[in-house]
């Protein structure tokens, strides 16, 4: 009989069965070295695992010492989970049977390209029987906790258990983490492949669930359950799991490879940078940036306040070092006059006491100085942590005594101490273990490595944050049922003064404005709302107003006025808007995005005609708060702008704050109604914001089009 696993946190959840399981059945199980079900075979036999193994194939009447039954139906008992390593051509059937026998979960390795929906229905089926799947298309998983090793290459090291959870749905990508570099060592590694049943979501609440976990790192071509992920990205930020993502197909090229790759629709790239920085996602571009950062913060010291404090042995490196933290955005600590007199009384003459400090002078007592000076630096207030740069070598006795004064500052201090190889091909794996085994990470290469700096920063200046005080919108709210239905039966362009009124009703502010069909009423509009004002054609189904002649600006009598309504009438049609014309100002504009998996996202930019050239936008989820927008706005790129320029007053930052929250408070209630909307301009200036222009296409105008093929 096996032996019950440990943990009853683990028995309890819903993946337990498969990442847990009391029982193994291996369908396809084979004596073919070098084949799936010989090596899958093997990793359970001799990979730790202590529950039964139940190889199952017609062939055979025992495999490594085991009995082999012939068919799954036949098992003394129900297994937890059942492996499925047999082709297309046979995979339904088998899929069936397992299910049929009682097996609570199920791993396929197999694409599942069948005939017909074969894919729904394998998942129909496993839904209904209420059965976890991982995979299709997916090369299985690693569970160190257990141990249990249900993979498709087989792996026959030791795999020490430690802190890092990675769910990939590239099974090759996370095949290169798992087996080439020591320095990562994981509790949990899941290749989900086509998550035609359990999705990466499932599989991080379950490593969420295990106090080993330290750190998820995922690599992802597209979310399939995105409530689910989103749950799951709360309970990390809850419990202080940092999660790093590596989005896969961010190009349009790479995102039509992935619909011919696993089934997978890429989200627009913005969004999922919007999303990852509401929930505090690491997103990173390529692998070596993943492991650099895996490898920092699953550290047991995490970045204390302040910047980072660097010690070298060349003034080279720290020129390099210097050039490429400013291209990263990663600050240095600003060292007190206490640390600098501690550098000054152990340095060699000639050398500068400062941050990064380059230590070398004579080699005189190197081991001391250095382990002086690092100690002072990484104890100094404003040190988050402190970086050793040396491209190591194992081969260098002078490179063993680096390590060993990192090992003796590391044990003296409560801060994080890392080591940074500037050229990552030097052969240091023994120097790299020992340290990362002490708890100093090594690090290789200068971009992957800062950039996995900046990273831990800034997920613990993440950390640091208020949760957001932004509440969605109610379903009852008035205010968003009036507007919900007026959008919801709409199958034309909201006109501008519809669009104004919408905007007054969330609290934006509008220019006062009226509608007239003739000269007269323009006349009597204008000595209500007085001089000068602005002209607009309101010609129903015309969007884009000033591209055809349609905007009359500073309008300062009413003779001018005469003169202008005849001309735009008499081009564009009687039915005019008037408005006050705006005081000088900052031209912003706001958009809204909602997309189809994660709902409403807003986009501040500098506005008006420059809009498409500056490309200075901030995207983010719906709603915020005001100290999300005041965030987004300080870091638009021309952000500087908006507090005077060339004898420019400064604009009300806190009025544009304000205003962009009410923007995405609109969003977030009336998103699901609306294809397209932006506001262009929005000034801002000195007295608070003004919302110029409304352009807005009900969600149902649009569906109205694509049917039609427009």
């Amino acid at each position: 009989m096996p032996r019950p696993m440990e943990g009853s946190r683990t028995l309890t959840h819903a993946l337990a069965s498969m990442l847990a399981p009391r029982s193994v059945a291996l369908i396809g199980a084979s004596r073919k070295r070098n084949s799936v079900g010989n090596d899958v075979l093997r990793n359970l036999l001799y990979g730790g695992y202590r529950g039964a193994v139940y190889p199952v194939n017609p062939s055979y009447r025992s495999l490594y010492g085991n009995d082999c039954y012939a068919a799954i139906s036949q098992l003394p008992e129900p297994v937890d989970l059942a492996i499925v390593s047999v082709p297309n051509r046979v995979l339904e059937r088998s899929v069936e049977e397992a299910i049929g026998s009682g097996a609570r979960s199920l791993l396929i390795f197999a694409s599942a390209e069948l005939e017909g929906d074969g894919k729904a229905r394998i998942a129909t089926l496993a839904r209904s029987a209420k059965v976890a799947l991982c995979g299709a298309n997916c090369m299985g998983f690693f569970n160190a906790m257990q141990p249990i090793r249900a993979f498709s290459a087989l792996f026959p090291d030791d795999l020490a258990c430690g802190g890092i959870t990675c769910i990939a749905q590239s099974g090759s990508l996370l095949q290169a983490l798992l087996f080439n570099d020591e320095r990562l060592q994981f509790n949990l590694a899941v290749s989900s492949g086509q998550e035609l049943v359990t999705t990466a979501a499932d599989f991080m609440d379950y490593a969420l669930e295990q106090s080993a976990t330290r750190l998820i790192a995922l690599v992802l071509e597209s979310v399939r359950d995105p409530a689910g992920f989103i749950q799951a990205l709360e309970k990390a930020q809850h419990r202080g799991v940092p999660v790093i993502a590596l989005k896969l197909a961010r190009t349009a090229a790479g995102a039509k490879l992935a619909l011919s790759h696993t089934g997978a629709i890429a989200g627009n790239t913005q969004v999922y940078d919007a999303l990852f920085s509401r929930y505090g996602v690491i997103g990173v571009r390529d692998l070596s940036e993943l492991v650099a950062t895996a490898i920092l913060l699953s550290a047991p010291k995490r970045a204390a306040p302040g910047g980072l404090a660097v010690i070298l042995d060349s003034g080279g490196e720290r020129e390099l070092i210097v050039d490429a933290a400013a291209d990263v955005g990663v600050p240095f600590a600003n060292i007190g006059a206490e640390t600098s007199q501690i550098l000054r009384d152990s340095l060699d003459p000639g050398l500068e006491p400062i941050n990064p400090l380059d230590a070398w002078g004579t080699g005189r007592e190197f081991e001391q100085v250095f382990e002086a000076c690092l100690t002072a630096l990484l104890n100094d207030p404003d040190s988050a942590l402190g970086m050793f740069v040396c491209d190591l070598s194992d081969e260098l006795d002078l490179h063993a005594a680096y390590a060993a004064v990192c090992e003796a500052v590391a044990r003296s201090s409560r801060k994080l101490l890392l080591v940074m190889t500037n050229y990552s091909a030097w052969s240091h794996r023994r120097h790299a273990v020992r340290l990362c085994r002490a708890g100093i990470p090594v690090l290789d290469g200068t971009g992957p490595s800062l950039r996995a700096i900046k990273h831990a920063l800034a997920y613990r200046d993440f950390l640091c944050r208020p949760r957001s005080s932004a509440v969605p919108g109610s379903a009852g709210n008035v205010r968003a049922a009036h507007w919900q239905g007026v959008l919801g039966s709409r199958t034309t362009p909201l006109s501008e003064q519809e669009g104004y009124a919408l905007l007054a009703d969330y609290g934006i502010a509008v220019p006062p404005h009226a509608v007239v069909n003739s000269r007269e009423e323009a006349l009597e509009a204008a000595r209500r709302i007085g001089f000068p004002l602005v002209l607009k054609t309101a010609k129903p189904g015309v969007l884009h107003k000033s591209d055809v002649g349609g905007v009359l600006l500073g309008i300062a009598g009413e003779s001018e006025l005469a003169a202008a309504y005849e001309d735009l009438s008499g081009r564009l049609g009687a039915r005019v808007l008037i408005s006050a014309q705006a005081p000088a100002g900052i031209e912003m504009a706001f958009g809204l995005v909602q997309d189809p998996a994660f709902g409403a996202f807003v986009m501040i930019a500098f506005g008006g005609i420059w809009i498409e050239y500056l490309e200075d936008r901030q995207l983010a989820m719906a709603p915020l708060d005001t100290e999300a927008a005041a965030r987004l706005i300080a870091d638009l790129r021309f952000a500087k702008v908006l507090d005077g320029v060339r004898g420019m007053p400064a604009c009300d930052r806190t009025a544009l704050a304000e205003t962009f929250v009410r923007w995405s408070q609109l969003a977030c209630e009336l998103g699901p109604y609306i294809a397209e909307m932006d506001l262009n301009p929005v000034l801002v200036g000195p007295t608070g914001t003004l919302a110029l222009d409304c352009l807005l296409i009900p969600q149902r105008l649009h569906c109205t089009n694509e049917q039609h093929g427009i």
